[in-house]
């Protein structure tokens, strides 16, 4: 969230912020929320200087004072219960209302929803067809690479089964993924699939309520992830750092649950937007420096890139406008790959997002760096990226490695995991078409 005082020091630009993004915001609210808790601060320093006062009368007091000064301060004791009762309540209500203020915006960022999106660069070459290339799905089932009936059987729309060489070109991008981020100097983890709600609310997401995205479990504070951003920031939740050992560098693999509540068209068909996939996640926790994290955010993209290139599917850029940004953003890119089965000859689809968070998480979740040359602590800058997010780069490569007979062929970087080079049309496996 965003610091109070910044908030009170900087409001018209606060809400200029909020109306860039397209938030809803009470200002006024949370201003007088903070003069309230003020006035309850101070006036239980009152009481409670007082009522130090008497406890020191007591002993001394003549037999006559005494009984009105111990019933002083028994009604002293009460009012301060209640003043504390009050200002928990409010301090509760307080941070409420202050997380739902958006972070600030890197002032490069295009202003405006998807009509607004900034395409920075492109890379590769889209594949041309001579005949009428197939989506995902229609690829997946005649290859028998996927099994959506029993998914839905078992678990409901929006849940898949992968099935034969899918469930190795899972295994196989994933690897890909992590020894691209492992070369790069981020410790890999696998992590929980379940965080307390604190957690999922320190990193940013409606852990509860009717605009969650999120899985709960009933009875507990605890809800499935939806990305290992939530356990990778987690795991730091109110600790000190040293400045001198950041940047610190995190690659997680995870399972993803997310309820996509609202998802609906063309974008909901197949594996594209689904209730749960595997994700390798990077997470960067840097010093309270823009260059710093701005520079782990260069890195972050640079590694996504490498992947796609890696695969040799054409993708492109974007500068994320305001109003798609999310709460904790600061800077938002997307990488969009080319999926030739999307619409009427093909669309891009966003297969992985990279963030610079400032230090929005980090004073949510109490994680601060101190330094000898400082006296106290600051809080953190913390930054996250998808390395591979496997269903949608799976669509991305099928599609645009399908053949004119059907089959697929498999990428030069991923054969090493999967031991084939080719999906046959039976779904079988074999040699590279020549």
């Amino acid at each position: 969230m965003l610091d109070l005082q910044f908030i009170c020091e900087n409001r018209d630009a606060v809400e200029a912020n909020c109306r860039n993004r397209g938030v809803k915001v009470d200002l006024t609210s949370i201003l007088k929320l903070r003069d309230e808790r003020n006035r309850l601060i101070a006036a239980g320093d009152e009481l409670r200087h007082e009522q130090n006062s008497i406890s020191g009368r007591i002993p001394k007091a003549s037999p006559e004072e005494r009984p009105a000064l111990i019933a002083r301060g028994k009604d002293l004791k009460e009012q301060i219960a209640v003043n504390e009762t009050n200002h928990r309540e409010l301090e509760q209500a307080l941070q409420q209302e202050l997380a739902l203020v958006p972070n600030m915006t890197h002032p490069d960022a295009p202003i405006g929803g998807e009509e607004a999106v900034v395409v920075l660069r492109e890379s590769g070459t889209k594949p041309a067809f001579d005949f009428q290339p197939k989506d995902h799905v229609e690829l997946m089932q005649s290859l028998d690479l996927l099994d959506l009936e029993s998914g839905a059987r078992v678990a409901g729309s929006g849940f898949y089964y992968l099935k034969n060489e899918a469930v190795l070109l899972e295994l196989a991008l994933v690897q890909f993924a992590v020894e691209r981020v492992r070369a790069a100097g981020f410790t890999l983890y696998t992590t929980p699939d379940l965080a307390r709600d604190e957690v999922l609310a320190g990193i940013g997401f409606l852990p509860r309520g009717p605009e969650a995205q999120i899985y709960s479990i009933e009875n507990s504070d605890l809800s499935l992830v939806a990305t290992a951003e939530i356990t990778l920031g987690g795991m730091l939740k109110d600790q000190v750092l040293d400045v001198e050992t950041l940047p610190l560098r995190a690659a997680g693999i995870s399972h993803c649950f997310r309820t996509e509540a609202g998802a609906h068209g063309k974008a909901t068909r197949g594996i594209y937007r689904v209730h749960q996939f595997t994700k390798v996640e990077m997470f960067g926790f840097t010093a309270p420096d823009l260059a710093a994290s701005e520079a782990i955010h260069e890195q972050i993209v640079g590694i996504e890139e490498e992947i796609f290139q890696g695969l040799g599917i054409h993708y492109r850029v974007i500068d994320t406008p305001t109003g798609d940004l999310g709460g904790p953003a600061y800077r938002k890119f997307d990488l969009e790959a080319w999926m030739p089965g999307r619409g009427d000859g093909g669309e891009y689809g966003e297969v992985t997002s990279a963030s610079n968070c400032t230090d929005y998480q980090a004073r949510r979740l109490g994680i601060r760096c101190k330094s000898r040359e400082a006296k106290g602590t600051r809080y953190v800058h913390t930054l996250n990226g998808t390395a591979v997010a496997v269903t949608r780069a799976m669509i991305a490569l099928l599609e645009n490695y399908q053949q004119a007979d059907g089959s697929v062929v498999v990428p030069e970087a991923l054969r090493k995991w999967t031991g084939f080079d080719r999906i046959g049309p039976a779904g079988g496996t074999g040699a590279e078409p020549g």
